[in-house]
């Protein structure tokens, strides 16, 4: 890997061990001398990474949209900056510049980057891995979701073939950086999907 996108929550207002965690991961990618890319803020756990990233000497690359990129949102200090036509050509972005992704604790625009990016995963779209830190067992319920998800029939895989959770930047990092797909998930998404059909 020479680029790891990171996905995470714009908001400050969240307990500190988040921030932490944030600030560590920034560090980390610099440390590893990897590029992070992520959604070019500012604020909250966005800030934090980037800053770290950037104090620790690392290239930080933004992507995001007119809408967030004000004086207020928008962070000022990066190695570049791409400024979007709208969320989905920002993602689309993210995912051609990045070797991997990593999801730190957010809200809906965190979920939605981290779900597509394991959606186009199963289809094929991509090859990349994807993790989580779980940071206080931040990501346990959407954990169980997929387990839930698999053992009722609406997922093809497990979490092991999605995804790679850990609670410490450096180990994740490590095994992201180690990744290497043990199934064609695009080949068993149809292969099973048809299976379904022809049953129904």
């Amino acid at each position: 890997m020479r680029r790891i996108a990171v996905y995470c929550g714009s908001s400050g207002d969240v307990a500190p061990v988040y921030l932490d965690a944030a600030r560590e991961m920034g560090r980390t990618i610099a440390g590893l001398e990897l590029s992070l890319v992520y959604g070019g803020g500012a604020t909250g756990l966005m800030g934090e990474v980037a800053d770290a990233a950037l104090e620790s000497g690392g290239e930080v690359i933004g992507v995001t949209i007119d809408q967030f990129n004000s004086t207020e949102l928008g962070h000022k200090n990066l190695t570049e900056l791409y400024v979007m036509d709208n969320i989905q050509a920002r993602k689309t972005k993210m995912l051609d510049l990045s070797d991997g992704f990593v999801a730190l604790p957010g809200g809906l625009g965190t979920f939605d980057e981290l779900v597509e990016g394991l959606a186009w995963a199963q289809l094929g779209y991509h090859t990349k891995p994807v993790g989580i830190l779980n940071t206080n067992n931040y990501f346990d319920r959407f954990l169980s979701l997929l387990d839930h998800a698999w053992s009722e029939g609406f997922l093809y895989v497990g979490q092991e073939d999605l995804l790679i959770s850990d609670i410490e930047p450096g180990r994740l990092l490590e095994r992201l950086g180690s990744f290497r797909p043990q199934v064609n998930l695009a080949e068993r998404w149809a292969k099973q999907a048809g299976g379904a059909e022809e049953r129904g």
